[in-house]
């Protein structure tokens, strides 16, 4: 039954990271500039432009704040800005003519563009092949079948998600076998161990973006109010970070903001449902939290449904109509984003590390970014590597 359970509950959440990622393209293809193509294109010269010196991370990423996300398995984070391969390690990596596979839970989200675009962008500086990109399309047996066909291209690297950490567990522990080295985006195969059957997992520091929507929201009501949480609810470590440190970060940090409401969704689209409840029942709501940005969405429509115009609310990931919302001045006073594009860069650094027999930390994190109507457009230039569409840039205005 727990087995069960959680492949349920990693099916859950892949998919509302779909539908996230989903909305966002949606968007995009609607939007009249093109957005999406041009990036790709901005992309490609980023990498250009870095064509000699070390691998790092964008440098123009802030690396003040303390990193406070915890592993899969507890293990303490350490922050992707201390990643390094110098030019003469980059040479040396050159020389062995490896090949790398991608392996992807689902490619077809801005989300995955962006970590493969940061992968492929840092394997070319260091000559490594990129064999097979893969897209499971949310199917664990389609992965393991997929891990089956990259593993006939015989590469060097492998850097995945898994679909399901039970389920593709024994696909991944083949390809470890066989010696390849394996870096995961966000979670790792159950049973499987770091520095023996995997390099390291990196992600995003979701806690410290659970912190940064807890900081907006007591700035934007002054340090007090009566606020409501709308929390994912399912067993799963990323999203129960997020919505633990915001939690946390106003019962302690503000005293005079009370959490009034917890509401739990369990698909993207109940945020408005449960922000309608929310406002129902506690009229006199003056912000409300919610653990992404599409429930966030759902939120936003159901506080205008209200006439609730003097609502804030706060989120995390920097999804094209919250990004509007923000831009605009509107309801979506916020929110802590991730970086795809660097967390794909830092995996590939990770991979040369093993390369070259380098000791590489157990988990890895990419700090949190806070963003707000003062600082958008850079925001989104920083997660995406290209200028946010134009109609956000007109709001912007």
């Amino acid at each position: 039954m727990r087995k069960i359970f959680m492949m349920l509950v990693t099916v859950l959440f892949i998919s509302i990271l779909v539908l996230t990622g989903c909305n966002q393209k949606e968007s995009d293809s609607n939007s009249s500039d093109g957005s999406s193509e041009t990036g790709n294109t901005e992309t490609t010269e980023v990498a250009e432009n870095t064509a000699s010196g070390p691998i790092t991370i964008n440098p123009d990423i802030s690396g003040d704040q303390e990193i406070l996300s915890k592993g899969p398995h507890g293990e303490t984070a350490v922050s992707a800005k201390t990643l390094q391969l110098t030019e003469e390690e980059v040479n040396k990596i050159k020389e062995g003519n490896y090949k790398a596979a991608i392996v992807m839970h689902y490619a077809g989200n801005d989300w995955s563009t962006a970590q493969i675009d940061g992968l492929k962008a840092a394997f070319k500086r260091m000559g490594i092949e990129v064999v097979a990109v893969t897209d499971a399309n949310f199917k664990a047996e389609k992965q393991v079948s997929d891990i089956e066909t990259v593993l006939a291209k015989d590469p060097d690297i492998i850097v995945s998600i898994p679909v399901d950490p039970v389920s593709t567990a024994s696909a991944y522990k083949k390809a470890a076998d066989a010696g390849v080295k394996l870096v995961f985006m966000d979670n790792a195969p159950q049973g499987l161990e770091a520095g023996k059957d995997y390099v390291s997992v990196v992600s995003a520091d979701n806690y410290g973006n659970g912190v940064v929507a807890a900081e907006i929201m007591a700035e934007k009501l002054g340090g007090k109010g009566k606020v409501g949480v709308i929390f994912h609810d399912a067993d799963f470590f990323v999203t129960k970070q997020r919505t633990e440190a915001f939690e946390k970060t106003i019962k302690e940090k503000y005293p005079d903001i009370k959490i009034v409401a917890r509401g739990g969704i369990t698909a993207p689209n109940d945020g408005e449902k449960v922000a309608s409840g929310m406002l129902t029942k506690h009229p006199d709501l003056d912000g409300i939290f919610v653990v992404w940005d599409v429930p966030a969405e759902g939120a936003l429509a159901a506080a205008r449904t209200a006439g609730r115009d003097d609502l804030v609310i706060t989120t995390i990931d920097l999804g094209t109509n919250v990004a509007l919302e923000i831009a605009s001045g509107g309801i979506v006073k916020g929110l802590g984003a991730q970086l795809p594009y660097d967390q794909g860069i830092a995996e590939a650094i990770l991979a040369g590390y093993a390369l070259l027999g380098k000791q590489a930390p157990a988990y890895v994190a990419v700090p949190a970014l806070k963003v707000t109507e003062e600082n958008v457009l850079d925001a989104w230039k920083l997660v995406y590597h290209k200028d946010a569409p134009e109609s956000i840039q007109n709001a912007a205005k």
